[in-house]
């Protein structure tokens, strides 16, 4: 390592999902906008985070895993990696490591570390105020500074001494296309921009396709009863793009499926109706303002354990931050046909629940704000303030 390198700061970052991929990706933007460059990384990423200049240690998708019974048969695999992950970051000896989401991961890492004159800095609060209330008093003697994105968040970690900045939600500063209508977007995707369309999107993982996929599609099948000439858009990435393709191969309807975060956009922008995945994807259906229908399905073990642990009425972020429902959800046995149906159509035929839906999406983008920046400015930001004040 030359003199000039040792004094450009080396962050090390941790992202488990595609969500926090793409997070992790704008962080090292501003991050490298902030530092006009004289940044460095390491660490773990998915494809948008490589864009930026990444290499990766390992493929993210061996830590992508959601659910408490889903988790269980990649323990082994997910320990073994965690090991490697601390003995990487110590290796490598960063002015600070950023965990980004992931926590069943990523913060074992940094407990791992706790002591070790580096900077730990999660972004993304793990969401104790859904359950498990007490992780907050522990996940706050091992990290120097929290990033959260929700507003009520930052009292759940202070009250125990961490030091937590609300930065404001990623969803803000997503890609908004601009100059191009629903007829362009028709045309480049082979739809009728005169008949109805629906995005779908039944999650980021394999898992949730497989439980989501053939309900979400025999949901659009009853809906054809109503809504003949329907056609369908679905979003995807590309490490589930093969079970998206295999769920459209007996597709009732037109469909185009797409992948990309500007891919995305253009089904949202062209789309009447959404039917989604509980996640960040209903949060930014709520930011391009689709009236949507929320919906998930776990697998049994870890929907009855969830009953006795999960403190909170809603699934849906927009729900959560308005404490009403403002996008319909069903979840678990709620998810069924008949009632999807119902939502849906609701939706697609009436005119007032469009504009309801609309009208609190309002509301809830408005309280994600955190001020002048952009959340991944903001916390770009923080972080570089919290190297600095670990230097003196």
């Amino acid at each position: 390592m030359t003199e000039t390198t040792r004094d450009v700061p080396l962050i090390y970052l941790i992202a488990g999902e595609p969500s926090g991929d793409q997070l992790g990706a704008r962080l090292m933007v501003a991050l490298k906008e902030e530092t006009e460059g004289n940044i460095r990384f390491a660490g773990i990423g998915g494809e948008r985070m490589s864009a930026e200049g990444l290499e990766s240690l390992f493929p993210i998708s061996e830590i992508s895993v959601m659910g408490l019974a889903e988790v269980l048969p990649h323990i082994p695999n997910i320990l073994r990696r965690i090991k490697q992950t601390k003995e990487h970051v110590l290796e490598m000896n960063p002015s600070a490591l950023v965990t980004i989401d992931a926590p069943g991961f990523s913060l074992k890492v940094s407990k791992g570390l706790k002591g070790k004159s580096i900077s730990l800095i999660h972004y993304v609060a793990p969401s104790v105020w859904a359950w498990k209330p007490k992780r907050a008093e522990k996940i706050s003697k091992y990290l120097d500074h929290l990033l959260t994105l929700l507003p009520f968040e930052p009292p759940y970690f202070e009250k125990h001494g961490l030091a937590t900045t609300f930065v404001g939600h990623p969803v803000l500063e997503g890609e908004q296309l601009t100059g191009i209508g629903r007829d362009q977007i028709c045309s480049e995707l082979s739809l009728d921009p005169s008949a109805p369309i629906l995005t779908v999107l039944p999650g980021s993982r394999r898992g949730e396709v497989s439980r989501l996929g053939p309900v979400f599609r025999e949901t659009v099948a009853e809906l054809m009863k109503t809504l003949p000439n329907l056609q369908c858009v679905i979003p995807t990435v590309k490490n589930v793009r093969p079970a998206i393709d295999e769920l459209t191969e007996n597709w009732p309807t037109p469909v185009c499926v797409i992948e990309g975060v500007t891919g995305k956009h253009k089904a949202f922008k062209c789309s009447d109706v959404g039917l989604a995945a509980s996640g960040t994807v209903a949060l930014e259906l709520a930011v391009d303002q689709v009236p949507t229908v929320v919906a998930y399905k776990v697998a049994p073990l870890t929907a009855f354990l969830a009953q006795f642990l999960l403190k909170i009425k809603y699934a849906s972020l927009a729900n959560i931050l308005l404490d009403r429902e403002v996008q319909p959800e069903l979840i678990q046995e709620k998810c069924n046909v008949p009632n999807l149906v119902e939502r849906l159509s609701s939706l697609f035929h009436d005119k007032e629940k469009r504009e309801e839906q609309i009208s609190g999406y309002k509301e809830a983008i408005v309280m994600l704000k955190a001020g002048d920046d952009m959340p991944s400015t903001k916390a770009a930001k923080t972080i570089l303030s919290v190297i600095a004040e670990a230097k003196h």
